[in-house]
């Protein structure tokens, strides 16, 4: 038991560190490459802190599990677009352009109801994985096109380290790019062990504290929703709301097509545990975010407590 605290206590430490250095490469690869934050936070920030979700429900699907690998992808998904816009919008309102919310949004609804759609048979075929991952390829083509082609390119007032002046071309500051990359790639790396480190200690001790096996697979997936948690508190706190709503869209994107494509690829079969009900709260909640995002184009502390109270109903559902 105290080596599971000390694993907890270590991995909360690491996380709040290594995902605040996540952010400030986030964002000075932003301002350096003259790119959208949003891509930079749905690309390099939401597809990085996804990585725990796509080994979890792998190796699930690979050992035969798919309900288990099925049911921390919907969990994750779900704590995404209510503990994580939730917990943000206790530290600061979250508000991008309109364009933003519009398209991004649409197109991280449009990947979740596809994967859904995949599962409303109860039954994952090959051929299903190998669609969401085509439609993984054409969702990031989307976000690269319309971060260099839109209205919504850098245009942080961070603070926190930009290097290069306004009007550079891409890459002209290779050095630093190069840096702040690696920086990056550290840090995510970081931040994924250290939310393994932490849900390890935290299984370990609702184990020996006797809780049933459903609250430790609930535990799991949001336990995988770590990383993105900690960077969105993280960017909350500097202000950098584009890279809030980047991790949000990126993870669920990628969490939907990317994860729910690999697991089908590896463990397809029948699900006998998924039932509808948590394919629609899942749905549902990311249609909630979309809509309160919409009114003024923000979400601000009342909603986010509103976002943190529907994770607590469904977590009454899974349990």
């Amino acid at each position: 038991m105290n080596t599971a605290i000390l694993s907890v206590i270590a991995g909360l430490v690491l996380l709040i560190l290594a995902s605040d250095r996540l952010v400030v490469a986030a964002v000075r690869l932003s301002e350096t490459l003259g790119v959208s934050a949003v891509l930079v936070g749905a690309l390099v920030v939401g597809l990085g802190t996804s990585l725990p979700e796509l080994l979890v429900s792998g190796l699930l699907a690979r050992d035969g599990k798919l309900d288990e690998a099925v049911t921390n992808i919907i969990s994750s998904n779900t704590a995404n677009v209510t503990l994580v816009l939730g917990l943000a919008a206790l530290v600061a309102t979250i508000h991008s352009s309109r364009r933003v919310l519009y398209r991004e949004g649409i197109l991280m609804i449009a990947s979740v109801v596809a994967f859904a759609a995949v599962l409303l048979d109860k039954k994952v075929e090959v051929w299903e994985g190998a669609a969401l991952l085509v439609g993984l390829i054409v969702a990031i083509y989307a976000l690269i096109v319309w971060s260099l082609h839109g209205p919504d390119v850098a245009d942080n007032k961070s603070g926190v380290g930009a290097h290069s002046p306004r009007g550079k071309e891409p890459f002209a500051d290779l050095p630093t790019t190069r840096h702040e990359m690696v920086a990056g790639a550290i840090a995510i790396v970081v931040t994924v062990g250290a939310a393994r480190l932490l849900l390890s200690g935290a299984e370990t001790i609702a184990t020996e504290l006797g809780a049933s096996a459903t609250l430790i697979g609930t535990m799991l997936g949001v336990g995988t929703s770590l990383p993105e948690m900690a960077t969105a508190v993280s960017a909350a706190r500097r202000k950098q709301v584009d890279l809030i709503i980047g991790n949000v869209l990126g993870s669920n994107i990628f969490n939907s097509l990317a994860v729910g494509g690999v697991a089908a690829l590896i463990g397809p079969g029948l699900l006998v545990e998924v039932d509808t009900p948590l394919l629609v709260v899942m749905v549902v909640t990311a249609v909630i975010a979309g809509v309160l995002a919409r009114t003024g184009g923000k979400i601000v502390r009342l909603e986010g407590v509103a976002l943190i109270a529907v994770f607590g109903g469904f977590a009454a559902l899974v349990l």
